[in-house]
């Protein structure tokens, strides 16, 4: 690998490098002190900390307007993490933290933070002030890349996304950059612990080689992808997986087929125009899931920009695999071919502007007609599954957004006419068929009754003719959601169970898991665990001891943001009784949730994982399959109510509060005895206040009676004169 220069330049300091070895032995030598100072915001300038800039230049920092910058100052961190600086603004929210972690007076982590959140940081682990790995966070990503030889270049990726892998792809062929492309291809070490067959692995091991050969050329001779240009999207299928056994494999394989990166790039426009940005599409081909990261294995097939890529079947899943740049196709792509693809291409650009659903019909339709062109030329089953697929997918979109409802009569026609060999093919269709005509129901029927019946009779009959399908697991939890909104919770286990039963170790059956544990949780304690918004840990045990409530919500869900306005009016009224919120956002994407909660200024803890209501960690454990969803839980830690309707949220918390507070008074108040009253006597240094008459009475009455004292123990300035009173346990019961 080239050496070469480290890539970004530090105002006043020269490089990163330079400049922290200046300060052991030089003027400098004061900032290093300052790590293990307290008086670093008095030494250090705000020029300086923001002088100090990401070590990889594909990181871009927040960027700073001139009055945030007015607000910001330099302060101390000491923390059990390590020792520094760090820059923070108004109400403490962190920019930038620069720290000394091992305790040796250099520091070795610099961290740079988006809204309040970590996205990136340097980090150097053996000591000579140049950083050797680099990681993205928060919303930035989750990339963490390895520079063995400290020269500013990521060497491997010790975790990446199949997402993330596709971006550095593309601006590797963008930027003429051999050594970012090679970090993400498939190192011979790294396929030896695939475990894969003797003959995929030579068919792996070939493409490997000759995509790290020939990529300068590749590079250099493409035309469509310029420096400027920008990752926009990766897509594919799901992943599948080769198990282990299969062809001499030992190990279970995961992979993506036929990926595609989809990216823009400015181009000039007209004389006297802007620039234009123009979309274009980069044949990625196989991604293989190694460890805790993701890595191509064939060089990419650039097209030219504005012009769809074809999918040409796969590696792993099909023995025909895409073509590298410069091979030939055999049979190569026909013309007819070709010009369905620029058509479709077009329809896209149209679609995209396309202000309502009259504009939108036609142009839906003749799209469905291209790909199912497109179905019938198929060069191999893979591709003609994939063109299937796409058919399903789109058409379904159009019509469940309103903009193509002639569709679903199409939509209806696709298993019987392209998926008469294929029956999981034919499950896909058909249940994409049943989800459609039941949204174009609903807006054409009054009737939602009527129109829910037919609903549950259509998943009832799906079930019966695709019974051990995905789909069929699908449709069994949409049916145990039925029972679920009619109260039914007992016919809901049964319809989970089934999906359980049958569909073990599947996603949906980690969900119909999490659906028995929910339902059937009144009275027991729960087990919530994740990540908040910020990056921290939540644990629910934590807060036992106070009520808590737990609510489900997304951007997009109208009703989950008008029950937040209860919320917060509930965690105001009963704060005095230590009320908690705890949210749990089931958004696509962190960034959004980022966003509403920033805007809002939502109260409680803020928890997120990757994947939606459909994928996410968070909503699978506990089943959530709609929203909004609010759960009840008492201080004891066991849930009062596992699914709690708005509209009699505030009358459960009361409830739950009136009992607490009758169980409190009966066992667990403190417990004050004195045998006489002349034990008491007035303590020396408050004799300015001697008790009263009516203390007095109050005492005699104590004494004379049960010879206990329930809540709050007599007047703190009186004292007995022997040890003839004391402090019960508070788990004992008074005595009598």
């Amino acid at each position: 690998m080239t050496e070469r220069p480290r890539r970004i330049a530090f105002p006043a300091f020269g490089c990163r490098s330079d400049w922290l070895k200046a300060i052991s032995t030089s003027a400098f030598c004061v900032v290093a002190a300052l790590v293990m100072t307290a008086d670093a915001d008095a030494a250090v300038t705000l020029d300086k900390a923001l002088g100090i800039q990401p070590v990889q230049p594909s990181y871009k920092a927040q960027p700073i307007d001139a009055d945030t910058r007015a607000k910001l100052k330099v302060v101390d961190y000491k923390q059990a993490d390590g020792r520094g600086w760090e820059v923070v603004g108004p109400g403490g929210q962190v920019f930038r933290r620069f720290i000394d972690t091992d305790g040796n007076g250099r520091m070795d982590r610099w961290c740079y933070f988006e809204d309040g959140v970590e996205s990136y940081r340097d980090i150097d682990l053996d000591g000579d002030a140049n950083p050797d790995e680099y990681r993205w966070l928060g919303i930035a990503g989750s990339k963490w890349g390895i520079d063995e030889n400290e020269d500013g270049v990521i060497d491997r990726w010790k975790q990446i996304s199949p997402e993330e892998v596709s971006a550095e792809v593309v601006a590797a062929v963008a930027n003429a950059d051999a050594d970012r492309f090679a970090a993400v291809v498939l190192s011979p070490s790294e396929l030896k612990r695939l475990g894969v067959g003797e003959e995929l692995a030579k068919t792996i091991e070939a493409k490997c080689t000759r995509a790290i050969s020939d990529f300068a050329a590749l590079a250099k001779r493409q035309r469509a992808l310029t420096p400027d240009c920008r990752w926009l999207q990766f897509a594919a299928m799901q992943p599948g997986v080769l198990p282990a056994g299969t062809n001499g494999s030992t190990k279970d394989l995961v992979a993506y087929e036929n990926v595609v990166a989809m990216y823009t790039r400015a181009v000039d426009g007209k004389p006297g125009e802007k620039k234009r940005l123009e979309s274009g599409q980069l044949m990625i081909g196989t991604v293989i899931q190694v460890d805790n990261g993701w890595r191509v294995i064939s060089l990419p097939s650039v097209g030219d920009a504005g012009e769809s890529v074809a999918q040409l079947g796969g590696t792993v899943f099909n023995v025909v695999s895409a073509p590298m740049d410069g091979e030939e196709i055999p049979g190569g792509i026909s013309e007819a071919a070709q010009k369905l693809y620029a058509t479709l291409e077009q329809l896209d650009r149209q679609l995209a502007s396309a202000q309502d659903a009259k504009e939108a019909s036609p142009l839906h339709a003749r799209r469905s007609d291209i790909i199912e062109a497109l179905i019938e030329q198929a060069a191999t089953e893979q591709e003609r599954e994939n063109w299937v697929r796409q058919l399903v997918d789109t058409m379904s979109v159009a019509v469940q957004t309103g903009q193509y409802p002639d569709g679903v009569n199409r939509l209806r026609k696709i298993a019987p006419t392209y998926a008469t060999q294929d029956r999981t093919l034919a499950a896909y269709a058909d249940y994409a068929a049943i989800g459609s005509n039941y949204v174009v129901r609903q807006s054409e029927e009054k009737n939602f009754a009527k129109v829910q019946q037919w609903y549950l009779d259509a998943l009832q009959g799906f079930v019966k003719r695709y019974p051990k399908t995905v789909e069929g697991a699908k449709s069994l939890l949409q049916l145990a959601l039925a029972k679920e909104f009619d109260g039914d919770a007992d016919a809901a286990v049964d319809y989970y169970q089934n999906v359980v039963d049958d569909f073990e170790g599947t996603p949906e059956a980690y969900k119909a898991a999490g659906a028995i544990r929910r339902l059937q949780s009144n009275g027991k304690v729960i087990t919530l665990q994740g990540k908040m918004l910020d990056g921290r840990d939540f644990n629910l045990a934590s807060l036992k001891g106070r009520p808590v409530i737990v609510q489900y919500w997304a951007t997009w869900c109208e009703p989950c943001k008008q029950d937040m306005k209860l919320l917060r009016r509930l965690s105001a009224a009963y704060a005095r009784s230590r009320l908690t919120l705890v949210g749990v956002n089931v958004d696509a994407r962190r960034e959004d949730a980022v966003t509403y909660v920033k805007e809002e200024k939502l109260p409680g803890y803020q928890l997120f994982e990757e994947g939606g209501l459909e994928q996410s960690r968070l909503a699978n454990q506990l089943g959530v399959q709609t929203l909004p969803t609010i759960m009840l839980i008492g201080p004891d830690g066991r849930v009062v109510r596992q699914n709690v309707p708005s509209s009699e949220l505030e009358s459960e918390l009361e409830k739950l509060l009136r009992r607490k507070k009758k169980s409190t008074r009966k066992n667990t108040d403190r417990c004050f005895k004195i045998t006489s009253v002349e034990s008491l006597h007035p303590i020396p240094s408050a004799t300015s206040w001697p008790p009263t008459l009516a203390n007095s009475k109050r005492v005699e009455t104590f004494v004379s009676k049960p010879r206990r004292w329930i809540g709050r123990p007599p007047d703190p300035r009186f004292r007995p004169a022997t040890t003839s009173w004391a402090r019960k346990p508070a788990s004992a019961n008074c005595p009598g």
